[in-house]
Parts: C-alpha cells; structure tokens; sequence
C-alpha cells in the first residue's frame, strides 16, 4: 500500500486578481477567467493511518465512511455535504471506476485503511478564499499517497473537479490563469507580493449573486497570452479591461464588505496599489509593497480594522504537493 502512516499538509487560501464571466454554458454554468494567486496562510490537516480497514467496493454512506473527520469549527449537520467527505468518496469512485481496478474475483480487491482526518481551521468561510476547496484538494492529495492509489496530478485536477470548481487549482499548488468553471488551468510566474486581508463576517449566497440583474456576464474573453502580457493591470492595480465582476453587485448587497473596501481604498494612497474583492467575497484586499509593510503595520495598531484582518504574503512554492 504505501509506507505512510501520517501526513501534514497545508491547504492554502486563495485570492483571485481579477474575475470575470464571459458567458454562460448550455449545462447552465457560467464561463470565467480569472488569476489565481496561492497565500502563504490558510489551514492545517492531518491524516492518520488507523488499524481499521474498509471494503472499497461496498456502498459509501455515513455508516460506511472512509474517513473519519473532526475539526477545530462545527463541521457541516450532513457530513457527507463536507467537502473533504465528498473529496475521498470522488477519489474512491475514481479509483472503483478505473480498468484497472476492475476484477471479477472479490479476493483480489483489497481492503483499503479509514483515515482519521483532524481539519485545523483557520480561513473564514463564505470568503471566497477557497477555505472548502483547499480541503478538498488536500485530501485528495493526501489519501491518494496513503491509499496507495499514485495518481498524477493530471488526474487528480479532474478528480477535483467533479468535487468543487476551485478544487483543481489547489490541486495544482501555485499561481494559474483559470478558464471554464475553473477547470482549465495555465501555471503563471508572477512575483512575490505581500496583502492585507480584511474578512467581514457578512457574505452574500453565491447563487444569489450570480441571479443578480446587475452582474455582468458577458465580459469579452482574453487570450492567455494577453493574461500573461498584461501583469501590470491586475497585480498591484486593477485597470481594464480587468475587474471583479461581483464586486459592484456584492457592495450593494453587503454593507460590511462596502465598509471593508471603502477602508483599504483609504490605504491606496499609502501604498499605490488598488484594493478589490477576491471571488464572491466576502474578503478584500490590498496589494503591500515591501516597503511599505512598516507603514502599514503601525496604522492597523494605532487605527485598528473594520474587522478581522491579517497580513500575509503569496505563496512562493508548490507547498500543496508532496513528493
């Protein structure tokens, strides 16, 4: 099977640069592209080898679970909805589906270890910084070592994606322009920059947001290249033709994300860089020059934040993805 016996690995945030939908899908999903940037801050989880096994052919269901969760914030009332549940039952039904797998002697089938995982939580929900996914995509990553299962990444990444539409990215573990619902992965190489993050309790129902009147749907798609060539327009600025389309739809409807934004946009002149939102919030955030990182820390001291905030830095190395 494999020589591991316990893992731990981090499962980072995200932000997204910009993000914008090009239009609508005929399976009723919306087409995005979007960068994404991996943070240096997120959560921690374990998983443990138990002496205790499970038939991976038998059906999956809460009496019948491969893994056994527990975490440091209320988990979800129906824990098969946790997307670190629904990441281990996507990656057994994979591995059940595959040819190779396949075999009309029960004998051959082997049993497979339940895992004990301890889900260290750390990001906020409903952020948009990709907390659940991130989970998702480090448990993917983590029982396909223990299971002895040796997918690629390549796999995994569609494995994920039937998971959750930001799964692929964590799964990938670094900075990637995304197209698609978020499947379709370009690795980028954009430099190191440091972020204050504000995190407002308050969020709006995605599908809500994408039903709105006001959301723009229809932004014209780029090309990767253009992406590549056009850094300077969404790194420490947001100039067109780049945005956040659910920015200007989410403020309207959650005065504490406008009161978030509208404080970092106070900071802009001290920095030179543009505050925005990443996904569909409720996070914002403001790019930090290296130089200016003293500055930045003396105000929140003195001044404080409209809410929970905290200072980090991208993530510089594919952290997500032991050898």
């Amino acid at each position: 099977m494999t020589s591991y016996a316990k893992l731990s690995l981090f499962s980072p945030a995200k932000i997204n640069l910009f993000l914008h939908i090009t239009g609508k899908r005929a399976d009723g999903y919306h087409n995005l592209q979007t960068v994404f940037r991996l943070l240096d801050w997120g959560d921690t989880l374990e998983f443990l080898v138990t002496q205790d096994s499970f038939d991976p052919t038998a059906p999956i269901n809460e009496q019948h679970l491969l893994v056994r969760l527990s975490s440091t914030v209320a988990i979800t009332a129906q824990v098969m909805d946790n997307l670190v549940i629904k990441a281990a039952v996507a990656l057994l039904q994979a591995w059940q589906n595959s040819a190779l797998t396949r075999s009309s002697d029960p004998a051959v089938t082997p049993h497979l270890p339940v895992i004990e995982v301890t889900l260290n939580k750390v990001l906020p929900t409903g952020a948009g910084l990709g907390g659940g996914s991130s989970n998702a995509a480090t448990t993917l990553i983590a029982l396909n070592k223990l299971w002895g299962f040796h997918y690629d990444i390549e796999a995994l990444i569609k494995i994920g994606a039937t998971v959750g539409a930001d799964v692929p990215i964590f799964v990938l573990g670094q900075d990637a322009i995304a197209e698609g619902i978020g499947e379709r992965l370009t690795p980028i190489k954009l430099p190191q920059h440091q972020y204050l993050l504000l995190n407002p309790a308050a969020h709006a129902a995605t599908q809500a947001l994408f039903a709105h009147p006001d959301l723009q749907r229809n932004v014209p798609a780029l090309s990767i290249d253009e992406i590549k060539a056009a850094q300077s327009c969404y790194l420490q600025q947001l100039n067109a033709p780049f945005s956040n389309v659910f920015e200007p739809v989410v403020t309207k409807l959650v005065p504490e994300v406008n009161q978030a934004l509208n404080y970092l946009r106070q900071l802009e002149a001290l920095t030179g860089t543009q505050a925005r939102m990443t996904g569909t919030g409720s996070s914002v955030f403001l790019p930090i020059p290296t130089d200016k990182i003293s500055l930045i820390t003396h105000h929140l001291s003195n001044a404080g934040a409209p809410c929970d905030y905290v200072l980090t830095q991208s993530l510089d190395k594919n952290g997500q993805n032991p050898e």
